[in-house]
């Protein structure tokens, strides 16, 4: 039944307000998986930043064995942030946090491109949305790097690299880890 999947996928990404802030509602084709360390991650899931210091493995299983993939920290890969630095003020929305391009289907993330190194999430303030965010591409591409990381914007992007709507996408929730506290007297 993969219809109630990608149902089920779609309704959390709308649920969490990636589809619309991020995103245009698109039909997914792809499956991505996102593993930290040894954890799987799941739409909407919640992480510590000491969770995610290092780079997620990733794995993109799509219809076409030829395929190559661009991931977008948000297969391209592309990992943005859409609340920096606060969700009450998202003045830095997409902020930047991973781009891999050229990933091929069958050699997984680590056989792609990264233009802009995996910098790992420390929200100051509220719950961040940390969307991982693949395209297919249409054959290999160069792709520049954006001179910086906050104020990207993954719609924007995918227009001037004629990549279309995304195949793939899932979201996690960060947040400050707790520090300690004063004792009152």
């Amino acid at each position: 039944m993969p219809g109630i999947g990608s149902e089920i996928v779609r309704d959390s990404l709308v649920v969490g307000q990636v589809i619309g802030d991020v995103l245009d509602p698109f039909t997914r084709s792809a499956t991505l998986r996102v593993i930290y360390e040894s954890r799987e991650v799941i739409n909407a899931c919640e992480f510590k930043p000491s969770q995610v210091v290092n780079p997620p493995r990733i794995e993109i299983l799509g219809n076409n064995a030829r395929a190559l993939y661009t991931l977008v920290d948000y297969v391209m890969k592309v990992m943005v942030d859409p609340d920096a630095p606060s969700p009450g003020s998202p003045t830095e929305r997409e902020y930047l946090h991973w781009l891999v391009t050229n990933i091929p289907a069958t050699g997984g993330i680590n056989s792609g491109h990264e233009i802009v190194a995996y910098e790992s999430p420390r929200p100051s303030m509220g719950i961040h949305r940390l969307v991982y965010i693949v395209f297919c591409q249409m054959g290999m591409q160069t792709i520049s790097a954006p001179g910086w990381r906050q104020n990207f914007f993954t719609r924007e992007f995918a227009e001037v690299y004629n990549l279309g709507m995304p195949v793939a996408a899932m979201y996690i929730t960060c947040q400050r880890e707790g520090g300690y506290r004063r004792r009152r007297r």
